[in-house]
């Protein structure tokens, strides 16, 4: 019987321009799928970022994506690095809004001032800043494929982008003016031209460390894969030595391929600072936290600007913050660190759960795919380590490269010839697909058909899982169709201004409870840790409807 190993298809450690030529059919058929595949996903996206209103953060990131354009300052929001901001300002450039000069608010109503309050249309404003993250998200599906192409063939890099082509998740915050994808693209990018780096590492070392400058110019939780992209840096180079080199002069030349991937990647940060603010001018809203400690250290020998640095303060300012949690009906204060690996469990669809699982095993157990195994499971590994020590358990986009890598591992079960392998692995994308599709054009809710499937969702998660603030629009027109006239209590988590939307109502907490008649509206979120008057609000009235599986409407 053959072992797995000699069943594997050998395609890991062929340079790409070697491979034997594709049949004409192959050459239109792979292309035709992966346009159909980033078609629909395209569709998705865009049609979810029609129709949902602002959600928590993005009016914090388009405000100062419009400030960035019109200031040339970086002044608020110095948590993030300003590249995925100047992203989301290509289509706030494109909305070309008006900005009002005189504000001097808070970055909390940076966003809401220029969406509510100076004459803008939302909508639009919305739609256009959150297109260049859908053009982003699309483009790392290539990579995807790409990658996975360069492991299995087109039979392996086609399930691959299949798999990230339907990810709930994925869809969900591709199609958002945040800054989640983005990041975890560019790191799969690096990692990605990392591996090719093998063969030709001259010219994929400096483009990997340009990818993972724009991963740390976008947001600072990727800091934590800086090491282990170096030590891949320095493994490329070493296993692209020539045969006859000393041992010596090829460890010299690994380290320098690893110094040049964190020097260019530190340039990218500081290109990113540039192009915002060519004098690099900074005068923080506020005087950034005091750090001291080992993180203290860390943060003033980071080579970087002051305001990355002071960004690194504020962050670690929120990990010092008790925030409250919600994980299958219990309400807690702190962190659990099982939390995103739970939060995974739920949101992510259940075929894609195994062939995640066959994807890891295939490249650690195939002798020819091994090499790739630190490539793809150690960067997303010391990832969602660090995300699960975080202080914030809020959502799976926290963990958001983990769809992106393991497809791409899910792909490398094609590698593998076993004869059911195609078909297992072509029924198990399907199953993905139905269930993607079926919550469609609710993302941000969905979960698994083990799991209740996104009308349940409230019930086990909260915040980004769920509920961001997405469906007061839709809310709107609930209202306006079924419930027109009636009274209007509303507790909303969100960003959106009700008011701006037609929505007329009162906070139901600041009345005495027998007062509260007609209508209790309220987001999921706050449904979740609902304590005191509000708990006593909701035990005491009926549940009638619900509004894009994220709030509730109850009668009183």
């Amino acid at each position: 019987m053959m072992t797995l190993e000699q069943q594997a298809a050998p395609a890991s450690d062929t340079p790409p321009d070697a491979r034997p030529a594709r049949r004409p059919l192959g050459r239109l058929l792979v292309p035709l799928l992966v346009v159909v595949l980033l078609g629909q996903m395209a569709v998705a996206m865009v049609t979810t970022a029609v129709q949902q209103t602002p959600t928590i953060d993005e009016p914090v990131y388009v405000g100062t994506a419009a400030e960035y354009l019109h200031e040339h300052r970086v002044f608020h929001n110095p948590e993030h690095p300003p590249l995925g901001k100047l992203v989301i300002g290509v289509g706030v450039a494109l909305a070309d809004p008006w900005v009002d000069p005189s504000f001097t608010g808070d970055q909390g109503r940076l966003g809401r001032h220029l969406l509510y309050e100076s004459g803008n249309d939302p909508w639009r404003l919305m739609l256009f800043a959150r297109l260049p993250v859908i053009a982003l998200t699309l483009a790392f599906g290539l990579v995807v494929f790409a990658f996975a192409r360069e492991l299995a063939g087109p039979v392996g890099g086609l399930p691959a982008l299949g798999l990230y082509a339907f990810s709930p998740d994925v869809i969900a915050h591709g199609s958002l003016a945040t800054l989640d994808v983005p990041a975890s693209g560019f790191v799969l990018t690096a990692v990605w031209l990392l591996w090719r780096a093998r063969h030709r590492p001259r010219l994929y070392v400096p483009l990997a460390g340009a990818a993972l400058g724009a991963a740390l110019a976008t947001k600072m939780s990727t800091l934590a894969a800086v090491p282990v992209l170096a030590a891949l840096a320095g493994l490329s180079v070493w296993w692209a030595r020539a045969p006859s080199g000393s041992r010596r002069r090829a460890l010299g030349r690994a380290a320098v391929g690893a110094g040049a991937v964190t020097l260019v990647a530190i340039a990218v940060v500081w290109a990113s600072y540039l192009v915002v603010d060519p004098r690099l001018r900074w005068a923080p809203e506020q005087p950034a936290p005091v750090v001291r400690g080992l993180r203290g250290l860390a943060v003033e020998l980071l080579p970087f600007p002051e305001a990355y640095r002071d960004g690194m303060r504020v962050q670690f300012r929120f990990e010092n913050h008790p925030w409250e949690g919600f994980l299958f009906g219990r309400l807690y204060t702190g962190s659990l660190w099982y939390y995103l690996p739970a939060a995974l469990l739920v949101k992510t669809p259940l075929g894609m759960l195994v062939l995640w699982v066959a994807g890891a095993v295939t490249v650690v157990a195939v002798r020819r795919l091994r090499p790739v195994a630190p490539y793809l499971l150690l960067p997303a590994a010391v990832l969602l380590g660090a995300a699960m020590l975080g202080s914030r358990d809020f959502g799976t986009r926290y963990a958001v490269f983990v769809p992106m890598f393991l497809a791409v591992a899910a792909g490398c079960v094609l590698a593998v010839r076993w004869r059911w392998a195609p078909v297992a692995a072509g029924v198990l994308v399907l199953f993905v697909a139905v269930s993607s599709l079926r919550t469609y054009p609710y993302y941000l809710p969905y979960s698994n058909e083990a799991f209740g499937g996104p009308a349940k969702t409230h019930l086990r998660l909260h915040d980004s899982n769920v509920d961001w603030g997405q469906d007061l629009g839709r809310l709107a027109d609930r209202l306006r169709e079924r419930y027109r006239g009636e009274r209007i209590w509303l507790v909303y988590k969100g960003s959106g201004v009700p008011s701006h939307y037609g929505i007329r109502a009162a906070d139901p907490r600041e009345v005495p409870v027998g007062e509260v008649r007609g209508l209790l509206v309220v987001s999921d979120s706050s449904v979740a840790k609902a304590t005191g008057r509000l708990a006593e609000l909701i035990d005491s009235s009926r549940p009638i409807d619900t509004v894009g599986h994220s709030i509730t409407i109850y009668r009183r």
